[in-house]
């Protein structure tokens, strides 16, 4: 058979797998007509138009992507998934260009490729899928927003902090492990270094924060509560920027601290918190320590559970749990002051 057959009928059959050539009605006036798998890479982009059925490759520079997004009409939803920060020139064209996109979950799309029966991986494949997981989910779907400038450099710094201390405490672990002695002077060397950054990542946390009014007022509304203090508060509102804009269950959701059940037929399991983003659970979880201590609501919750028979950690994550709800309260338009 030719290459070229060859190559046409695999593409026929991904599309077949993918369900290409059904027709699926749009939900709406404002329901998309056709979508645009993005498969990010670091140098380049493979990029498939289920309206046309043609992959092609672009390069990942701010000048190709901005005359790519020119030829998108706006009829169209645009889908790439989180590539470590590769996607950001792509979704930045996208919006200056005013065209729908979607920040898609890894995890939820390579799901979405497993439940086709689908093995292979490469970037064709990928971009396909993308393109095929807007066609079937778009409404449920959100469209790409651009983050505040402020509130990206807040994440940056929290994140750098976060790995910085990551590295402190291996060096430490390093310099209280046998045979340490030959290297002490140098491993103290790199601690204090360490030490120093972290010192400097806190100042340029705290006056990014009170340099932007929108921060500085989140940041002195959720230090109400007892428990979150300025390390907390910096960590919520960096890595949750949709606080005060969901329902109390989407937030702890997003936490990862909603817990889901595991239930069939007769057997009811144990429910676990699962999911979300890992960094807010950490951060939140020594809040939580704090907050059944000195927080006399939290202290009340905890013993309670206690007193159920609940295991301490299961009490603490309904502290964590209760915590970030009450956060997500107090940035709510007009919400009012609260002592928790």
């Amino acid at each position: 058979m030719p290459v070229d057959n060859q190559k046409r009928l695999r593409e026929t059959a991904m599309s077949s797998q993918f369900g290409m050539n059904s027709q699926s009605g749009p939900i709406g006036s404002a329901a998309p007509a056709h979508f645009i798998g993005c498969d990010v890479g670091m140098t380049s982009i493979v990029v498939f138009d289920d309206r046309t059925g043609q992959t092609r490759t672009i390069v990942n520079r701010p000048a190709d992507l901005a005359r790519f997004a020119a030829t998108l009409d706006d009829t169209c939803l645009a889908l790439c998934e989180a590539t470590g920060g590769h996607e950001k020139a792509l979704l930045h064209a996208l919006t200056q260009a005013g065209r729908a996109a979607h920040r898609a979950d890894t995890r939820k799309v390579k799901a979405f490729i497993r439940s086709y029966g689908i093995l292979g991986k490469t970037d064709a494949i990928d971009a396909r899928a993308l393109a095929a997981y807007g066609r079937e989910r778009h409404a449920k779907l959100a469209r790409w927003q651009a983050p505040d400038p402020e509130r990206e450099q807040l994440q940056a710094l929290v994140l750098t902090r976060r790995d910085l201390i990551a590295d402190r405490q291996a060096y430490k672990n390093r310099l209280a492990a046998p045979g340490a002695a030959a290297v002490k002077r140098q491993l103290g060397q790199l601690i204090a270094s360490f030490d120093e950054q972290i010192a400097d990542l806190d100042r340029e946390i705290a006056a990014t924060i009170g340099q932007h009014a929108g921060l500085a007022s989140d940041a002195r509304a959720i230090r109400q509560i007892v428990g979150i203090g300025p390390t907390t508060a910096a960590a919520l509102l960096a890595l949750l920027p949709e606080l005060g804009r969901l329902n109390r269950r989407h937030i702890a959701a997003l936490a990862g601290l909603a817990p889901h059940p595991h239930q069939s037929g007769k057997t009811d399991a144990y429910r676990r918190v699962r999911g979300g983003r890992p960094e807010l659970k950490r951060v939140l979880f020594m809040a939580a320590m704090v907050a059944a201590k000195s927080n006399p609501t939290q202290r009340a919750l905890y013993e309670r559970l206690l007193q159920k028979g609940k295991k301490k950690l299961v009490a603490l994550t309904a502290v964590m749990r209760k915590l970030v709800v009450l956060c997500n309260a107090l940035l709510r338009p007009n919400a009012t002051g609260l002592a928790a």
